[in-house]
């Protein structure tokens, strides 16, 4: 148990999927394995059940909104940390975070708990998403995203911000992993296509940031010089963009690609698909990723990763697989580096510094700090 219970809030605006979600879930996890109190404030979301299921509470409350109505809830949680003798707020997104520094900006400085925010990415310079470095820590995810703050804001003393880089557990990405042999009958059956082809993945929401355009660019260069070659997009469509997912399988088909790119949707087993890829793809545009998870877990499975050399993804790759590096936006070194990894071994380093283990421990460290 440790030295002193914290109780710890953690506030998002859903709980639906993505990284800084299961970056929350994880978090959430530790500080109950730890014998501390965590609770999440969110809009609710599919993986409310897992917050559940390690013994975490959940308080399901509309603060996803960009609306000025959202603030309804400044007072409700000014109240809920009083009432529940609260160590750390912490937010994670600009609403939550414009929430949580309102109620905890008009509380007793003696009652009050601390604030902490985490920048998760490289959000548009402005007053709204100024409150991300009102925090008494602001947590940076990457050195991209550390730098970023520093340049854009400079009222944010340096030393308030705390560099805790996100990180996978090994265990879950196991380097060399094979899936069962059920999974990849399922799979060839369903992708009659990919079997015995060199496969290259493009994984994320279908958003236009995603770099899908760059990808059917990238194949329509390589089917001259690899005919075999597969291109999966793997990843949901957002109701509100499901214009741009029809745009882009109308350019694939416009193309005559519809044999060389396959749509996979939403998928959960990502594992097993990094383990049936040749190379994945990071081919985020403008802004770039802030952090790379994508880049890491697959990296961590020793499948090779061709990414843009900008944001986070170029700084992982710069600190664990340089050879995946290619100029942002240059399709033809892309395609270059892409035919290079399919035809040749290329082995990834086995080890690198982004470790869950890491991050989580780091993270309870400013939780602790403070509270101390």
């Amino acid at each position: 148990m440790p030295a002193r219970k914290l109780t710890i809030v953690q506030m998002i605006p859903e709980l639906n999927g993505g990284g800084v979600e299961r970056g929350t879930i994880e978090l959430s996890q530790e500080l109950v394995r730890q014998g501390h109190r965590s609770i999440v404030i969110s809009a609710g979301g599919r993986l409310v059940e897992q917050l559940h299921s390690h013994g975490a509470e959940h308080i399901e409350w509309n603060i996803r909104a960009k609306s000025p109505l959202s603030l309804r809830w400044v007072w409700p949680l000014r109240n809920f940390l009083i009432k529940n003798k609260v160590d750390v707020v912490h937010a994670r997104s600009r609403i939550p975070a414009w929430i949580a520094y309102l109620a905890w900006k008009g509380m007793n400085q003696q009652r009050r708990p601390h604030f902490v925010t985490t920048a998760h990415g490289l959000y548009s310079v402005n007053r709204y998403s100024e409150v991300m470095t009102k925090g008494e820590r602001v947590i940076a995810i990457s050195e991209t995203v550390r730098d970023y703050l520093q340049t854009n804001y400079s009222k944010i003393e340096s030393d308030a911000i705390t560099l805790i880089p996100r990180g996978i557990d090994p265990l879950d990405f196991p380097r060399g992993f094979q899936p069962s042999q059920e999974w990849k009958q399922a799979w060839f059956e369903e992708f009659p296509e990919l079997v015995g082809r060199p496969v290259i993945s493009l994984i994320g929401r279908m958003t236009r940031l995603k770099g899908h355009q760059d990808l059917i660019e990238i194949i329509d260069r390589l089917r001259n010089h690899i005919p075999e070659i597969r291109a999966l997009i793997v990843g949901g469509v957002d109701p509100r963009r499901a214009q741009y997912a029809e745009e882009i399988r109308k350019e694939v088909a416009r193309r005559n690609l519809e044999q060389h790119i396959i749509f996979a949707g939403h998928r959960s087993e990502i594992r097993e698909i990094y383990s049936v890829s040749n190379v994945v793809l990071s081919l985020t545009s403008n802004p770039p990723e802030a952090f790379g998870r994508t880049t890491v877990e697959a990296l961590t499975m020793g499948v090779p990763v061709v990414g843009y050399d900008h944001g986070g993804t170029g700084e992982i790759l710069r600190n664990v697989f340089p050879e995946g590096l290619v100029p942002a936006g240059n399709l033809e070194s892309a395609a270059q580096q892409i035919q290079k990894m399919i035809q040749s071994e290329i082995k990834v380093p086995s080890e690198h510094p982004y470790l869950k283990s890491k991050m989580l421990a780091d993270t309870l460290s400013v939780y602790e700090e403070l509270a101390a």
